[in-house]
């Protein structure tokens, strides 16, 4: 339950917090709700020349950092993909990839969206790991989205809109979320999975 009038604080969380999490990060923030974005891989990946030389980062290192260096290796080639234009829009969101697994100390979240069924699970399984201390409820939701820069933009937009529905609710969440579900399902044509945790 969150206390009526009380801001929702929501986290974006995909595999490697680039893609997906991060254009969730820039609409809702845009849209002036309160959140922050995580992935939940061991390290960051991106597509690299071939299938089998992704680049692959620590968490923590700076987009920045990761956008010069790609800019040294093939400024054509990660152009022409798109990494380069979206590293740039992820330094004006924030500084660098965080993971879902290491963020204990930022706080207490809301609602946490996760945008395919592996990552989902991953964050349903830490959660369940955390020894809840407050007895709050989270509401953890997966919407598959296609991990490309088009689909990141649409999901993103869905993203917002089901932010701003959850953060209206007049009451307890926990009594119309089956029903705010199945509404938002059939509108969108998309399936949700949704599950309950506790901080």
């Amino acid at each position: 339950m969150v206390a009526e009038g009380k801001r929702w604080r929501f986290a974006m969380v995909c595999s490697s917090n680039m893609n997906r999490s991060m254009e969730a990060h820039s609409q809702l923030g845009r849209a002036g709700l309160d959140v922050e974005s995580y992935g939940t891989g061991t390290h960051v990946k991106l597509p690299g020349p071939s299938l089998h030389e992704p680049n692959v980062y620590d968490f923590g290192t700076p987009y920045g950092a990761i956008y010069d260096d790609l800019r040294r290796k093939d400024p054509d080639l990660y152009k022409r993909n798109g990494l380069l234009p979206m590293l740039k829009r992820n330094t004006s969101v924030k500084l660098a990839p965080q993971r879902w697994q290491d963020n204990t100390g930022d706080g207490v979240f809301d609602m946490i969206m996760t945008f395919e069924e592996r990552v989902f699970d991953l964050v349903v399984e830490d959660m369940s790991n955390r020894e809840p201390r407050l007895m709050k409820c989270v509401l953890i939701i997966n919407m598959d989205v296609k991990d490309n820069h088009e689909e990141a933009g649409v999901g993103a937009k869905l993203a917002v809109e089901l932010c701003q529905k959850l953060e209206a609710i007049d009451g307890d969440w926990e009594d119309i979320i089956d029903d705010l579900i199945t509404a938002f399902e059939k509108q969108h044509k998309r399936r949700l999975a949704y599950s309950i945790s506790f901080y």
